[in-house]
Order: structure tokens, then sequence, then C-alpha cells
């Protein structure tokens, strides 16, 4: 059962909407005054709150400026219930995140549809997105949109086409967006003083990259080069700072869908240090294998080494060796590896 928070100062329109409300099977609280009505949301959060704005203590902007401020509060659908009709009052409180208002008086059908519409739309994320597919990622930020409000978030998703080679931005570059491969692949790479290249990470379509810096507040650590010709979606970092902290359930979300591949990344970097060169290569082929597209891993010998972390000519003795072992075959295609199982074996 849902629960509302209803926050009105008159009596009689407080108690009767409450008994309408308990009709249509809504669990609600009452509250006559903004103050009473942010008391009674910390004690037990509500999943929406029907608000007046004019009201003695604390006006209904007061209230959705706390339930904005406060993390256990923010992003808890608003709807804000008032005799004011004038455009200042409805775009003050859509500006300070409202989600809808009803003008009294009003019809029951009005109250119990506007609730109904926004508790569906708050609730339509799921537990996952197939950012792979055509249409992924916009279904997800649509989703994300709708839920947490977030209206610049859709207003600029414009394909950018790139060219193989060229630099999305370089070390030590400031971070201004997150971006999203729609299409082809962009490696990240790290330089040693001596010019020695560490590739840090492989996106083809439905990844994100370059999070870690925003989310950090810190310029790049590393450089993004286009390895085929690619189509990418940039995100402002201002929508996605959106993205994470205005409604808590979509910056869950979004969390989840980055934490596999900083957990990727801390295994990469685990691997170099302690596992042997063949165990390296075997791991780097498998993770990329999964992957890859049509079972087939379609990277340059120099950028595979790169990846691993080790010089190419160590990659080619062991690759040959792989092959003549029957676990991968390699062609003019790339490099396809047969036997998974045996690639995971600890005793390499």
């Amino acid at each position: 059962m849902k629960t509302i928070l209803l926050v009105e100062d008159s009596d009689l329109i407080r108690e009767n909407t409450a008994e309408i409300l308990e009709l249509a099977g809504y669990d609600v609280i009452t509250a006559e005054n903004g103050k009473v009505g942010v008391e009674k949301a910390l004690a037990t959060k509500p999943d929406l709150v029907v608000c007046d704005i004019m009201m003695p203590v604390l006006d209904g902007y007061g209230v959705l400026h706390i339930f904005s401020q406060n993390p256990q509060l923010a992003g808890v659908p608003f709807i804000f219930l008032t005799a004011k009709t004038e455009r200042a009052d409805l775009r003050r409180g859509m500006e300070l995140g409202a989600d809808d208002y009803l003008t009294k008086p009003f019809e029951e059908t009005e109250l119990l549809s506007a609730i109904h519409s926004r508790l569906a739309r708050f609730g339509q994320l799921r537990p996952d997105y197939d950012l792979r597919a055509p249409g992924g990622l916009n279904q997800f930020l649509d989703d994300a949109t709708a839920v947490g409000h977030l209206t610049a978030l859709a207003a600029d998703r414009k394909p950018h086409t790139l060219r193989k080679k060229q630099e999305l931005y370089a070390e030590g570059d400031e971070a201004t967006r997150l971006y999203f491969v729609q299409s082809g692949r962009v490696k990240t790479v790290r330089r040693s003083p001596s010019g020695k290249e560490l590739i840090t990470g492989v996106y083809g379509p439905g990844e994100f990259f370059g999070y870690l810096p925003l989310l950090e507040q810190r310029p790049h650590a590393d450089s993004a080069v286009v390895l085929d010709d690619a189509v990418l979606l940039y995100i402002p970092q201002e929508d996605f700072t959106q993205l994470l902290h205005r409604h808590p359930a979509v910056g869950q979300q979004f969390v989840r869908l980055l934490a596999g591949r900083v957990n990727e990344r801390e295994q990469q970097l685990l691997g170099m240090a302690y596992d042997s060169l063949r165990r390296r290569v075997a791991t780097t082929l498998l993770r990329l294998h999964e992957h890859a597209p049509e079972g087939a891993i379609q990277l340059s010998r120099d950028d595979l080494a790169a990846v691993v972390g080790i010089a190419p000519e160590s990659l080619i003795r062991t690759l040959s060796e792989f092959k003549h072992d029957g676990l991968i075959e390699q062609t003019a295609h790339g490099i396809r590896v047969v036997q998974s199982e045996k690639l995971r074996q600890p005793n390499w």
C-alpha cells in the first residue's frame, strides 16, 4: 500500500481529501502545516506528497525546499494543492521541483488521476536496462527523466560521429561530460614518462566512459582515442550530476550500471601486479571475448599488448602458444576464443 502525506491547513479540506484517498486504497498521513508535515515525513517517508501552498508556520514552498535538500526525502513525488493560479506561482513551484499542480476546487477524479499518474511514473525504473540494444540508452534516460523530473537530461542527445584515431580528451583535460558509445569502439589510455602505453579500457556499444573524473571532480587521468569509426552521445556534467543526486533511485540504478567497469579496472590492475604473463593474456582475452562482436576480438597486436600491459613481442609469443594448444584461432577478422574453459584454468 502506497503512503501519501497530505499537508493542508484547512480542517475540512484535509479531512475530506484524506477520506477520498483512504477509500482509494492509500495509507494517508495528515499534517495541519508544513512544519508538522516535514516532521512526519522524516518519521515515515511517504511515497508521494500532496501539499497546500498557503499555510501558517511553513508554507508549501518551504516544505518542497526542505524535501529537495534532504537526502532522505529528495525525489519524493510532490503535488501542490492550491488556490493560487498565477503563472509566476506555478513557475516558482516547478523551478523548486514540484511535479504537478491541482487547483482548488478540484474533482475527486482529478486528484486520484494525478496521484496515480505520478506514482506510476516514479515507479517505472526497471532493475536493469539493455544498453546494447537499439534505443537502450534512450529508454533508460527517458525513464530517468520522468522519475527524477530531469528535463535537461533529454534536451541534447545529438549523435556525434568520430573518426578512427580521433582523440576525445587528453590526460589532464577538464572533465565536462559523460560519454556513451552508440556504435564503434573507444579506448582509454595512460602513457608512462617514457612513452609506454597502457590501455585502461576498451568501450563498445552500450557502454559509458569518462565518469570517474566527474564523480571525483578532477581532471581526466587518461586519454580517450577512437579505435574504430564511432558514434557517441554526450551527457553534460550538470545533467549527470542531476541524474545521480536529484532522485536516489535513479542515482542508484546508474551507479549499478557503472560499477561493473570500476570492478573490472581493479581486477585488471591486480592481475598486472600478481599474475603470470600467460594468465594476464588469458584473462584479457576472456574479458574482451565477452564483448567481442561476433566472437572475434578485433584489436591490433600493439593495442592488445597495451591492454595486457606487456611488450608486443611477449604477446605474440603467448598467442602463438595458445593457438598451438587449440585455445584460440587467429583469423583475418581477429582473435577468436575456442576453448574458454581451458583459458580460465588457474594453473597458467
